[in-house]
């Protein structure tokens, strides 16, 4: 079983998001100011109960960071070489996944939105919108450590949107045991990533914030998770193969992102 917890709540890179607009808007949702992810959706407003809060835009009236909350998004400590290359697969492996969790949602919402299940369509949408605060905050975390991105973004996009739209097309079940199937490995995954940062990173601020970050984003799959199996996940046709073949897909991306 994964473990759960509970909720606690910059530097110039020679990489940078190119802004696109977001086709499938006319206008941002109220919950976003301005502005897309490299996955082309709405950046949204940060909560203040969250840690990812720190890295997100901000409603009216929020409270100003302190000096030390500054320094943990905009610094990158000094680190050994081992260090570096724990962090850097940390954020790039983790903003590549974000990536691909926002597209897996995008080609189950084309279709569903296509179809008259309004109600898994809402689902589908509710869960895309967490993913859309994950890759913001990955998008700047990525820049603040200057840590090199994967260069399979045009693969990671059209593979996870066709896992998508493909497992919609199979049906609700079908979507639903890919959610649980990506989500059970992203939530392990950012469990092992949680332990290398508990081993010996250096006292700067921006490792705790990363730590508490990590945190959120997996409870935040794992309420995935309990969603698809609440929406009979496990019913869906051939389930312990779709399953499988998910996992094992989900699993290969991971170690190919990152050293690529």
């Amino acid at each position: 079983m994964l473990a759960r917890t509970p909720r606690t709540l910059v530097t110039p890179s020679a990489w940078r998001i190119i802004a696109r607009a977001h086709s499938s808007h006319a206008a941002p949702p109220s919950f976003a100011p301005s502005g897309v992810t490299s996955a082309d959706t709405e950046i949204p407003y940060g909560d203040p109960a969250c840690a990812s809060s720190a890295y997100l835009p901000q409603k009216d009236g929020a409270r100003t960071q302190t000096e030390e909350e500054k320094r943990a998004v905009s610094e990158t400590p000094e680190l050994t070489p081992e260090q570096r290359d724990v962090l850097e697969k940390i954020i790039r492996v983790d903003q590549a996944g974000e990536l691909g969790a926002n597209y897996i949602y995008y080609g189950q919402k084309a279709v569903f939105a296509a179809g008259s299940d309004k109600r898994t369509t809402g689902i589908v949408q509710a869960m895309w919108d967490g993913e859309k605060k994950h890759i913001a905050a990955f998008d700047k975390l990525i820049t603040q450590h200057n840590v090199r991105p994967t260069a399979l973004y045009p693969v990671w996009k059209a593979m996870a949107f066709g896992l998508g739209a493909g497992t919609a097309l199979m049906g609700k079940r079908a979507a639903m045991a890919c959610t649980e199937a990506v989500e059970t490995v992203i939530g392990e995954h950012y469990n092992e990533q949680l332990k290398q940062l508990k081993a010996d990173f250096p006292d700067h601020p921006s490792i705790p914030l990363l730590e508490k970050i990590l945190t959120e984003f997996r409870d935040d799959e794992l309420e995935h998770l309990d969603t698809a199996v609440a929406n009979e996940s496990q019913q869906a046709p051939a389930y312990a193969l779709l399953s499988a073949v998910i996992a094992g897909g989900c699993r290969w991306a991971i170690k190919t992102t990152e050293k690529i």
